[in-house]
């Protein structure tokens, strides 16, 4: 359970960037801690996306809950949000100096593209669990047939989706899941 409350702090402490930009932090240290398998984390991000609330706090409750109950997710929640919490009670005393501070502004500037590489690495590991039957092996396996081409459909269809209409993302979310059933029937 302490492990657990480290691996939360350790997340809520350096996951700059939100909730997908810290996926793979989360990931890594659960599966070094052997809290659960690439498969579960990939029903983890899917259950944290159709659930309200952050991303975070929903995959700090889901490995607390699977991974020590109800303890389990109230020690997890609490890791992770506090802080956050603890960051903006401070940043709300001094908000006016950090506004104009020269250091602050150069600290910005590098976290928001190391925000995007943490998204972009967030989005590679979210592609791969999508659409490979196997998600433990690596990118090298497709040439062998490894790619979920059922799973690419829907995801090639969603994305069109939302680049080309106005679609909401709870819809979007929905239709996919429909998606699945339908073809996971007649496939």
């Amino acid at each position: 359970m302490l492990t657990l409350f480290f691996i939360f702090l350790k997340v809520g402490i350096l996951g700059f960037g939100g909730g997908y930009a810290i996926l793979p932090m989360i990931y890594q240290d659960v599966q070094a801690f052997g809290l659960m398998t690439a498969d579960d984390f990939s029903n983890l991000v899917a259950l944290s996306q159709v659930t309200p609330g952050p991303i975070a706090i929903n995959a700090a409750t889901y490995v607390g809950y699977k991974s020590y109950g109800l303890l389990g997710a109230l020690v997890a929640t609490f890791a992770v949000s506090l802080p956050s919490f603890v960051l903006i009670m401070i940043a709300m005393l001094f908000l006016e100096k950090f506004r104009t501070n020269k250091v602050v502004q150069a600290i910005l500037y590098g976290i928001k593209p190391a925000t995007v590489g943490l998204m972009a690495s967030a989005f590679a590991f979210m592609l791969q669990t999508a659409i490979m039957i196997d998600p433990d092996l690596s990118w090298s396996s497709l040439a062998e047939g490894n790619l979920d081409y059922l799973a690419l459909a829907i995801a090639s269809v969603i994305f069109i989706l939302v680049r080309y209409t106005k679609i909401g993302a709870i819809k979007l979310t929905l239709l996919g899941g429909v998606m699945g059933i339908v073809l996971s029937l007649l496939f």
